[in-house]
């Protein structure tokens, strides 16, 4: 297959995805939370998540068309951690658009996040699986460890010492583990064999931290317009990332004040101060080559993703996995 191809193949799929899940939403009352779930669900996106798990299906010789409603699920599962997330962090955009609570108010937030998760196992349970309980067993699960990567990042916050080990346990579960379970989810319902199935989780794990890496990396240099957010929106808020905690090990002097400085929270509340704060440690991620470092860990985690699938028989579904965890190492929001 062409990149062409393979972009054809994404977009129906996508279009397949966004069909289903906007056939959850409700009408009627209580109108504010449905509405707020509608909105939620008609707010597009990349359907990253239910793609690879409708390829990880196919991959292992099973039917896509029966991978689908948990496809939606676990679209409805990551946006209902969107929702909760943006509360906590006090993020007012998403894809360009307002948050739930900029919209409404965190009270209707907080409730909107909690039927988008109950929709999405409404959504899981109508897979056809000879074994509905081990599906419902492995979201669950992946709900728990995504809350724990979720307290972990909060902790981050109110914590000076943070290593670049903890920044990785922590990915693994907030971004990492929706992403594993994606791809495992589907080698399952595909009836992939053991092998298999911990190939595609394999897979999934490292493309999952390769993919939170690249969004610390947009966050400083993509545009606005493209990533549909304040640039510099981790540095303002003091997250340690990556590249923020390479940062603290590698600068010394004044450069390093300022990286401590971020660390420890101590930022401007003006606007006016948080961009100069925002620029000086872009321009430091730069001098110290801390941009190029995060490109080749960024690298090295998609490379070890996609030596796993060589455990999978060839195919068009293998062949676009490959495809798509390149696509999402190139992508620019």
């Amino acid at each position: 297959m062409t990149d062409a191809q393979f972009r054809k193949r994404y977009n129906s799929l996508r279009k397949t995805i966004d069909v289903r899940a906007r056939a959850l939403a409700r009408t009627g009352p209580p109108d504010s939370l449905h509405d707020g779930c509608r909105y939620v669900l008609e707010s597009g996106g990349k359907r990253i998540r239910s793609i690879l798990l409708a390829l990880s299906c196919e991959a292992v010789g099973g039917n896509l068309r029966a991978s689908l409603d948990a496809g939606v699920a676990i679209e409805t599962f990551h946006n209902f951690t969107l929702v909760h997330d943006d509360i906590m962090d006090n993020s007012h955009l998403r894809r360009g658009q307002p948050t739930v609570h900029a919209r409404w108010n965190v009270n209707t937030a907080l409730l909107v996040g909690d039927v988008l998760l109950s929709q999405a196992y409404e959504s899981l349970l109508r897979t056809p699986s000879p074994d509905p309980i081990a599906l419902a067993l492995l979201m669950t699960e992946a709900l728990r460890v995504v809350c724990e990567g979720q307290a972990l990042d909060m902790e981050f916050e109110q914590r000076t010492e943070v290593t670049s080990a903890d920044y990785f346990r922590m990915i693994e579960k907030k971004t990492g583990r929706l992403i594993s379970v994606s791809t495992e989810l589907g080698a399952v319902i595909g009836g992939g064999t053991p092998k298999q199935v911990r190939a595609l989780r394999t897979f999934g794990h490292h493309l999952g931290k390769a993919f939170q890496l690249q969004d610390d990396l947009l966050d400083v240099i993509a545009t606005e317009k493209v990533l549909g957010k304040p640039v510099g929106g981790d540095i303002a808020e003091g997250k340690k990332t990556y590249l923020l905690l390479t940062a603290a090990d590698r600068t010394r002097g004044g450069d390093h004040t300022i990286i401590n400085q971020v660390l420890r929270r101590h930022i401007p509340q003006g606007k006016a101060g948080r961009q100069k704060v925002v620029a000086a440690v872009s321009e430091i991620y730069r001098n110290y080559g801390i941009i190029e470092d995060t490109a080749h860990r960024i690298h090295r985690e998609t490379q070890r993703a996609v030596r796993a699938l060589d455990l999978l028989p060839e195919s068009n579904a293998r062949a676009m996995l490959r495809w798509l965890a390149g696509a999402l190492v190139h992508r620019t929001s």
